[in-house]
C-alpha cells in the first residue's frame, strides 16, 4: 500500500476512504495490511472533516448583536446576504 504525500480533493480523498472501507469490510487481507489501511482511512478521515470544516468557515459566520446574542449568518457573496434558516 503505497501512500500519498500529496494533498488529495476531498472528492478524490472520499473514494479512497469508500475503497478502504470496502478492503476491511471484505476482510480477506493480512492483518499487516489491514493495520496500514485503517491508518491510511484515518489520515484521510482527518482531512475530509479539515475540508469541511474550511468549507463552513468560509460559508458562515457568526455576528454579535447590539444585545450581546450571537446569530450565524451565511457570508455576503457577491453584494447578496442570505441568511442562515
Amino acid at each position: 500500500m503505497s501512500k500519498t504525500t500529496t494533498k488529495n480533493t476531498f472528492e478524490s480523498a472520499m473514494m479512497r476512504l469508500e475503497a478502504i472501507v470496502e478492503a476491511l469490510e471484505n476482510g480477506e487481507i493480512s492483518l499487516d495490511d489491514s493495520l496500514a489501511l485503517y491508518e491510511e482511512g484515518t489520515a484521510l478521515s482527518k482531512q475530509c472533516m479539515e475540508k469541511l470544516s474550511q468549507a463552513e468557515i468560509k460559508l458562515k459566520r457568526i455576528t454579535k448583536n447590539i444585545d450581546g446574542t450571537f446569530e450565524m449568518s451565511d457570508l455576503q457573496l457577491n453584494g447578496v446576504k442570505n441568511s442562515v434558516l
